[in-house]
C-alpha cells in the first residue's frame, strides 16, 4: 500500500462528507465550488495552520504528533475504528518497512479446543484479511456454502471476501448482503492501515479490485468499519432463514486473530435452525475440515 496516497485519500474523502452547517461553521451564502469542508476550514477546526494541514492531506505525516491527530479526528468527526485508522495510517508512515510476506499463521490447539467447547455456538477464528483459520463442527457446517464454494473454498485458507465479491451464492447467504460486503470492504481497509506491508493484503485487493466492479467503487470510498456485534441475516441451504446474533472476539496472545461466535435465544427459530445444522453435521463427517496442523496459507486436504 502507498501510505502517502492512502492518507491523502482518506483525509480528503473524510474531509467531503461534512458540510460546514455539521461542523458548526457559518457559510454566508456564496457558492462554494467543493462539497463538504475546505482545507482551511478543517485546520481552523483543528487549530493548526492551512499549511500544515495542506502539508497532511498530501499524505506528508513525518512527526505528526498524537494531538493533532486528535483535533483532526474531532474536526473530522470520525468515528472510533476512523479514528484508529487515521492513528494506524500516521504510524505506518513512520516506519520504512518494505513489502513482506505474511508469517504463517497457525490457530495454537487451546484455541481450537475453546471453539469446539461452544457445542450451542457456530464459530470460527479469522485473521485480518478475513480468512477462515479453523471453526467448531457448528462453525463449518453454518459456513458450508463459503468452505463449499470454488471461488472461496478451492484454495485454503477460505477467504470471506473472496466468497462475498466473486461467488454470486453470496447474495443468497447473505440476506443483507449490502450490509456484509460493506463490513468487509471495512475490515478490510482497516487492516490495510495496520499491516500496509503485508503482500498477501494488497494481493486479496488487488484481485478483489479486478474482479469485482462493486469491491473497487467500495474501497474508493475508503470507509473504515469493525464486524463486531450485531444480527446477521443468513439463508442457509439447508436450515433456511435465521438470524443469528454475533460477536467478535479478539485473541489478545495471537494478535490478528478474532474468534466470531454466533447464537441464538434459546426457543427462538433461529436456535432450532443451528439445532437441524447441529443434527446435520453430526451425521456428515466434514470432509471440508481445515486441518489445523497445516499453516493457514498453505493446501489443506480437503
Amino acid at each position: 500500500m502507498d501510505t502517502r496516497n492512502e492518507i491523502r485519500e482518506f483525509l480528503t474523502s473524510r474531509r467531503a462528507r461534512i458540510t460546514p452547517e455539521q461542523a458548526g461553521l457559518r457559510t454566508y451564502g456564496y457558492n462554494r465550488r467543493v462539497p463538504g469542508l475546505r482545507r482551511e476550514e478543517v485546520a481552523l477546526l483543528a487549530g493548526v495552520s492551512v499549511d500544515y494541514y495542506t502539508r497532511l492531506e498530501r499524505g506528508n505525516a513525518s512527526g505528526v504528533s498524537e494531538s493533532v491527530l486528535e483535533a483532526l479526528a474531532r474536526a473530522l468527526q470520525l468515528d472510533e475504528a476512523e479514528r484508529a485508522h487515521l492513528f494506524d495510517l500516521a504510524r505506518a508512515a513512520h516506519t520504512t518497512t518494505r513489502a513482506r510476506r505474511p508469517a504463517k499463521q497457525r490457530v495454537r490447539p487451546s484455541v481450537q479446543r475453546l471453539l469446539d467447547s461452544m457445542t450451542n455456538t457456530a464459530a470460527f477464528a479469522r485473521n485480518g484479511r478475513l480468512d477462515i483459520l479453523a471453526a467448531n463442527q457448528l462453525g463449518y457446517a453454518l459456513y458450508s456454502p463459503v468452505f463449499d464454494s470454488l471461488v472461496s473454498g478451492n484454495l485454503r485458507p477460505a477467504n470471506l471476501a473472496r466468497f462475498i465479491f466473486l461467488d454470486d451464492q453470496s447474495a443468497q447467504f447473505y440476506r443483507d448482503w449490502d450490509g456484509i460486503a460493506r463490513q468487509a470492504v471495512g475490515s478490510l481497509r482497516a487492516e490495510a492501515g495496520r499491516a500496509p506491508y503485508d503482500r498477501a493484503l494488497t494481493g486479496l485487493v488487488g484481485e478483489l479490485s479486478m474482479r469485482s466492479r462493486e469491491f473497487r467503487e467500495r474501497w474508493a470510498a475508503h470507509d473504515v468499519e469493525y464486524y463486531r456485534s450485531g444480527v446477521q441475516p443468513f439463508h442457509h441451504p439447508l436450515a433456511g432463514d435465521l438470524d443469528l446474533d454475533y460477536d467478535a472476539l479478539e485473541i489478545p496472545a495471537d494478535p490478528g486473530q478474532t474468534i466470531i461466535a454466533y447464537s441464538a435465544e434459546p426457543g427462538s427459530a433461529a436456535r432450532d435452525a443451528l439445532h437441524i445444522l447441529a443434527s446435520w453435521a453430526a451425521t456428515h463427517h466434514q470432509t471440508d475440515q481445515l486441518d489445523t496442523t497445516h499453516p493457514a496459507d498453505g493446501h489443506a486436504p480437503r
